[in-house]
């Protein structure tokens, strides 16, 4: 039996995953256009420590971009809900960006995405050195980060897109009955 169920707003967690997807293309297509996205890192070695740093907020800021859209969007002054429905954004961007993958738009991402569609038979890598067993490790380990990172970032973006205090001790002392509906921007 459920007591309180959290309904979901599609709307607000498809449109969250679209400016999550958005964001992402953006970025990395800036970080392509300024050099600063190694297309396909086989040696971690070989990538520049400024690269890496990138990839990170890039993909850190796409999640947070779409996190609070989504979150924004539902309409909760709560933070679990809108977290709820900037996961469930983040969730929805994972296909669309397997579907970019696939497409060939891997570097249009900024490259460090190749770890998905390295191992996959559907996509060609003509782009690729060779598939050692370092390569495949290195890519997969970049497209891991990636995506995990997008994922901190979703929940913090559904976190500030709700309005509460960003501190954990907050849920302590905060009233159990329903919060005053929000106004409209």
């Amino acid at each position: 039996m459920v007591l309180n169920p959290w309904p979901v707003n599609w709307s607000a967690a498809w449109v969250g995953a679209l400016a999550s997807f958005s964001t992402a293309l953006i970025l990395g297509l800036i970080a392509t256009t300024l050099g600063g996205a190694t297309p396909n890192p086989f040696d971690f070695h070989k990538v520049a420590l400024i690269s890496l740093i990138g990839v990170i907020v890039a993909s850190f800021f796409a999640g947070a971009a779409g996190g609070w859209v989504a979150g924004k969007i539902s309409g909760h002054a709560y933070s679990e809900p809108s977290i709820l429905h900037a996961t469930i954004a983040w969730a929805i961007t994972l296909p669309m960006l397997l579907a970019a993958l696939a497409s060939g738009a891997g570097d249009a991402l900024g490259g460090w995405y190749g770890g998905l569609h390295a191992v996959s038979p559907v996509v060609a890598t003509a782009t690729t050195a060779a598939n050692t067993p370092d390569t495949l490790r290195n890519t997969s380990l970049a497209a891991l980060t990636s995506i995990l990172v997008s994922l901190v970032g979703a929940v913090v973006g559904g976190w500030m897109a709700s309005g509460e205090p960003m501190t954990f001790g907050h849920h302590r002392t905060r009233t159990l009955i329903a919060p005053p509906e929000r106004r409209p921007l």
